[in-house]
């Protein structure tokens, strides 16, 4: 019996964690997010804001309870809006070490969110995964979007991969990388 569309999401796609299996080096693979690694998963985007509550004057309870309001406001608004998302752990040698939130839909591979704690950035953990989605989404013939803050140091890795800027949206860029057919065709 098949998974529904909203079972499938509570699952890790096998074909990802065949491509990070394939990496030499620490065992790369990803699981499905629980209500259990919401604490962890609140952790890790409070690091995508620290040079931000970095200049605010406020006591450090206030910096993590303001985190995790803007945590719980980003997961419900990820929960609403890409209600086929994968919302998934990353796991290097079975230590959680990142999470991955993305949604496929037949136009397009959303890559919503990776965030690698500190100890695991610069590892190539990121990049594999990117390129693992970039692979499987340019092997169904679809591009890869994304939303990304100008001054994000994963900007460079993205331009490397072959997004390209498309347009601002807010404090974000929203960049794409097509498929190689498409990118022929539009040359």
């Amino acid at each position: 019996m098949g998974l529904t569309e909203a079972q499938s999401a509570l699952v890790a796609p096998d074909w990802l964690n065949l491509a990070l299996a394939a990496l030499a080096g620490p065992r790369i693979l990803v699981r499905a997010e629980t209500v259990d690694d919401l604490d962890l998963s609140a952790s890790l985007y409070a690091l995508t804001r620290e040079a931000e509550m970095a200049t605010v004057d406020w006591p450090d309870a206030q910096k993590q309870a303001f985190c995790r309001q803007q945590f719980d406001a980003q997961h419900a608004h990820y929960r609403q809006h890409y209600p086929r998302a994968h919302f998934l752990i990353i796991e290097r040698d079975e230590v959680p070490v990142g999470r991955l939130y993305f949604e496929q839909t037949g136009k397009e591979l959303r890559l919503m969110e990776i965030t690698l704690a500190v100890a695991a950035r610069n590892a190539g953990i990121g990049g594999a995964i990117s390129n693992a989605l970039l692979q499987h989404a340019h092997a169904g013939g679809i591009p890869v979007g994304l939303h990304v803050e100008p001054f994000n140091p994963a900007r460079r890795l993205y331009e490397r991969q072959g997004f390209r800027e498309v347009e601002t949206r807010g404090l974000y860029l929203y960049m794409v990388c097509q498929p190689p057919a498409v990118v022929d065709e539009a040359a």
